[in-house]
C-alpha cells in the first residue's frame, strides 16, 4: 500500500511504525474471509482491509477521529485472526493499537460512553474494586431487564453467580519445588481473573511445584496494562505495565528467572509485546527482558514437561483456543497436546480459529455482536458432545459459560486435576 505521510508526521514513533505496517498491505483481501465481524455483518469497513483503509486516511490526513471511523474501529475484537491469515504479515495489532490510541485522544464520546469507558478502566485492573463491584452486580442481576442502556444489562448479566474472596496464592510469596528444583519462575497473578476466579492460579502453582518449579508471586501486582491498551488509554496502560516490568524484574534481582509465567492468554500477548511498547523509552531495555522471559504456562509445560500422570481421567474435552493464544501469541498445539498427555480426548470445534465474543472488554462495550459471535461459538463446541469445555483465559470462560451448561474450565486445572490435584470446581458443581 502506497503511503503519503510528511517527515514531519514520520518523525513521531508511532507514526513511523503505523507507516511499515500499512506499507506491507497488498489489499489482497484474505483477512476478511476469517474477520469475526465482517462474517456477522458483511460490511468491507468491518473487515481488517476496511479498517487499514479509515485507519490509513485518519492518520495520514492527520484529522481528528471522526464518528463513522470510530464505529467501525470500535467493533473491531482485536482477536488478530487476519495476522494469521495474512500473506503478507501486516502487523495489524500494531496498526489498531495506534488508531485506538489516536481516536482516544481527538475524538469526543458521547457522555455515556466516556462514563462507561472510564469506569472500567477504573474497576476492572483492580481485583479488590473488582470485586465489590460484582458483588453489587450480582444484586442488581434479576433487575437487568430494567436497565435502558445495552451495555449497562450486559454487564449486570456478566456478574457470575459464586464471586470468591480474595486468595492469599496471590500474595507476594515463594513457593519452593516439589522435589528436585528444575527452573525458577515467576507467575503473573493477574487481576480481573483474581475477582472472577481464584482456583485458576491455584492450580498453576499446583502444577508448576509439581513439574519442579519454585513459583515466585511478585510484591504487590496488580495489572498488566492489557485491559486498558486495548482501550486506547495509553498512558493507564503504560503506568500499569512499568509497574508491572518493576515487579517481575525485583523478583529476578533476587535470583534470575527462567521465565514469567502467564496464564490468562490475553495478558501473555500484551506483554510478549512491551517492547514494542516502550520503544525509544528509558525503560525500553527492561521491558524487552520481561517479554523475552515471558512464557504461557501451555507453552513453558510443552517444553519443560508435564509432572506424572496419576489418574486416568478420558473424559472428552472440547479445546477452545483463545485468540490471544492463537493468533496473538500463535499458540496452538502446546495446550491440545498437554492436555492428551495428561489422558483427555481432545476434540475442536469447526471454525476454531473464529473468536467467542469475549476479547476483554468488548463484550461490555459491543453487547450485541458480542452476544452473536457467542451463540456461534457455544454452538459450534456443543455439537462436538464434550462433558467439558477447556479454554486457556478467563475471558473466554466467562463469555462460553454465560451461554451454556457444560462446565467450562481452563486447561492448567484439568492438567492439575490429571497429575494429583483435586477436581476442577466446575465439574464438582456441575
Amino acid at each position: 500500500m502506497q503511503t503519503f505521510f510528511t517527515p514531519e508526521q514520520l518523525s513521531d514513533p508511532l507514526t513511523a511504525r503505523s507507516n511499515k505496517v500499512l506499507r506491507t498491505c497488498v489489499h489482497c483481501g484474505f483477512c476478511t474471509a476469517t474477520c469475526p465481524t465482517y462474517q456477522v455483518l458483511g460490511d468491507e469497513l468491518d473487515s481488517p482491509r476496511g479498517r487499514i483503509y479509515l485507519i490509513k486516511d485518519m492518520l495520514e490526513s492527520g484529522r481528528d477521529a471522526d464518528e463513522k471511523t470510530v464505529r467501525h474501529l470500535d467493533r473491531c475484537l482485536s482477536c488478530l485472526s487476519c495476522m494469521s491469515t495474512c500473506p503478507s504479515g501486516v502487523n495489524y495489532m500494531h496498526l489498531i493499537d495506534h488508531a485506538r490510541i489516536h481516536v482516544e485522544k481527538t475524538y469526543r464520546r458521547p457522555w455515556r460512553d466516556r462514563a462507561l469507558r472510564w469506569l472500567l478502566a477504573r474497576l476492572l485492573p483492580h481485583p479488590g474494586r473488582f470485586r465489590l463491584a460484582l458483588m453489587g452486580a450480582r444484586i442488581a442481576r434479576p433487575f437487568a431487564g430494567l436497565m435502558p442502556d445495552r451495555r449497562l444489562r450486559a454487564m449486570l448479566e456478566m456478574a457470575p453467580r459464586h464471586i470468591p474472596g480474595p486468595s492469599r496464592d496471590d500474595d507476594g510469596q515463594t513457593f519452593a519445588s516439589e522435589g528436585t528444583r528444575r527452573a525458577r519462575v515467576a507467575l503473573m497473578p493477574g487481576c480481573a481473573q483474581r475477582a472472577l476466579n481464584t482456583d485458576i492460579n491455584a492450580a498453576t502453582i499446583r502444577l508448576l511445584r509439581r513439574a519442579g518449579c519454585e513459583v515466585v508471586i511478585p510484591e504487590a501486582f496488580g495489572c498488566c496494562g492489557a485491559l486498558t491498551h486495548h482501550m486506547g488509554r495509553e498512558e493507564d496502560a503504560l503506568h500499569s505495565a512499568r509497574a508491572a516490568i518493576r515487579g517481575f524484574l525485583a523478583a529476578d534481582a533476587v535470583a534470575p528467572l527462567d521465565a514469567i509465567i502467564i496464564n490468562t492468554s490475553g495478558c501473555g500477548t500484551t506483554i510478549k509485546d512491551y517492547g514494542a511498547m516502550f520503544q525509544g523509552d528509558p525503560m525500553e531495555a527492561d521491558a524487552r527482558r520481561v517479554a523475552l522471559l515471558a512464557r504461557d504456562v501451555t507453552e513453558f509445560l510443552d517444553v519443560h514437561g508435564l509432572p506424572e500422570r496419576t489418574r486416568e481421567t478420558g473424559s472428552r474435552v472440547a479445546y477452545h483456543s483463545a485468540c490471544s493464544l492463537q493468533h496473538g501469541q500463535q499458540i496452538r498445539n502446546a495446550p491440545k497436546s498437554l492436555l492428551a498427555a495428561a489422558g483427555f480426548q481432545v476434540v475442536e470445534p469447526e471454525n476454531p480459529h473464529l473468536c467467542c465474543g469475549s476479547a476483554g472488554t468488548y463484550n461490555l462495550l459491543q453487547p450485541e455482536l458480542s452476544a452473536e459471535l457467542k451463540r456461534r461459538k457455544v454452538g459450534t463446541l456443543e455439537v462436538l458432545g464434550p462433558q467439558i469445555i477447556a479454554a486457556g483465559n478467563i475471558g473466554c470462560m466467562m463469555q462460553i459459560g454465560s451461554g451454556t451448561g457444560i462446565p467450562v474450565v481452563h486447561t492448567v486445572e484439568l492438567l492439575d486435576w490429571a497429575t494429583g490435584g483435586p477436581p476442577p470446581a466446575a465439574l464438582e458443581t456441575a
